[in-house]
């Protein structure tokens, strides 16, 4: 299916383009291709929604009946821009969705650790591309929760225009923590750990940094960390995503106190939490000399903290999350170092353990 919706939408372009280029000369038809780029940009939102709806109803399928599925509805704070301030519910708190993982074998009057995991990207999603780092999670006895913070895909150009790219997406993040920490009383509030790849290692570090005494331990794998650096080696598009006017409006060269604030590399004095970080020489998304300056950082503000920087390990700025023998060693890394501080029922002794359990799981029933 969504193989279908991008055909669509790129003969939608392809008429679009043809359209432009007759039109060009003529200031009445430029208004009508304006009116056709706002309409395609509304189109691909529905698109994204589409493939939302169909993705969500994979998970059981993915998971079996091993692990409990549920998606939530939470309040984050209030929008970082209001364009209209005395709007009729311009400041109400943003509402957004998170999906619950929960192994079925759970004993409720027993306590499960927890670990909250915001995904990655710009604009993306959680999704079943996660499915078997929640199968081997869960496998552990760990309970998940995984937010879909504002910004996110397939909610709307609305919930879209929410992005506050390291600002209060961390917050919604947070939200989520103490969401499972109000209703699910066999979660154990000392044995709370967060996890992230990418912009998810991201939004980790500076849940660590602004919430030290709420987490237990993290783990940032290939996490963005320089945004003043990124603006620099990447794209004008990816740049213009940062300055639109519904996001943070400037440039990093209009306003680097900003962009600042919203890279870990930058706050590194505030870490008081057990945390291992993980990168890649042959990331080709993150560079790795993102990375490096966290670490430089860290090190040079005497924290402590356990790192490994990959030499071109297979699979990219994905090494370790994708299927390769490879990577599961490299989560198994990440599962050994979360076990000594959220000490999970059912730790994994080692990769054939790993495997077995998050491709033989078995029946909940």
């Amino acid at each position: 299916m969504k193989k279908v919706t991008r055909i669509v939408l790129s003969l939608f372009v392809g008429i679009l383009l043809y359209g432009q280029a007759k039109a060009q000369n003529s200031e009445g038809n430029q208004n009508q291709v304006a009116a056709l780029q706002r309409q395609l940009a509304s189109m691909q939102h529905q698109f994204d929604a589409l493939d939302k709806t169909i993705d969500d109803l994979t998970w059981s399928q993915r998971l079996g009946d091993a692990v409990l599925v549920d998606k939530i509805i939470i309040t984050g704070p209030p929008p970082a821009v209001i364009k209209n301030p005395t709007g009729q519910g311009a400041k109400n708190p943003v509402r957004f969705s998170a999906y619950v993982f929960i192994p079925t074998k759970i004993d409720p009057s027993k306590k499960y650790p927890l670990l909250v995991l915001p995904h990655g990207g710009v604009h993306s999603n959680f999704n079943t591309a996660y499915a078997h780092i929640i199968k081997e999670l869960t496998a552990q006895e760990y309970v998940v929760i995984a937010p879909d913070y504002r910004g996110s895909t397939g909610y709307g150009q609305g919930f879209y225009q929410l992005i506050d790219y390291g600002g209060l997406e961390v917050e919604d993040t947070k939200a989520c923590r103490d969401y499972m920490l109000e209703n699910y009383d066999f979660i154990d509030k000392k044995r709370v750990g967060i996890l992230g790849w990418s912009h998810g290692g991201m939004i980790t570090l500076l849940n660590l940094f602004n919430h030290p005494s709420d987490y237990a331990v993290g783990y940032a794998g290939v996490p963005v960390s320089d945004l003043i650096a990124r603006m620099g080696y990447k794209s004008q598009s990816y740049r213009d995503a940062y300055s639109a006017d519904y996001h943070l409006g400037k440039t990093a060269d209009q306003n680097v106190e900003e962009y600042r604030k919203r890279s870990p590399a930058w706050q590194a004095h505030k870490l008081q939490t057990p945390l291992l970080i993980h990168t890649n020489t042959n990331d080709e998304d993150v560079n790795v000399l993102e990375v490096e300056h966290l670490i430089k950082s860290l090190k040079a503000e005497g924290k402590k903290f356990e790192y490994e920087i990959y030499k071109e390990a297979p699979g990219g700025h994905t090494f370790n999350r994708i299927d390769s023998y490879g990577a599961k060693e490299s989560r198994m890394k990440i599962y050994d170092f979360l076990a000594q501080y959220l000490k999970p029922n059912k730790k994994f002794k080692d990769v054939k353990e790993l495997i077995e359990a998050s491709y033989f799981p078995k029946s909940g029933k």
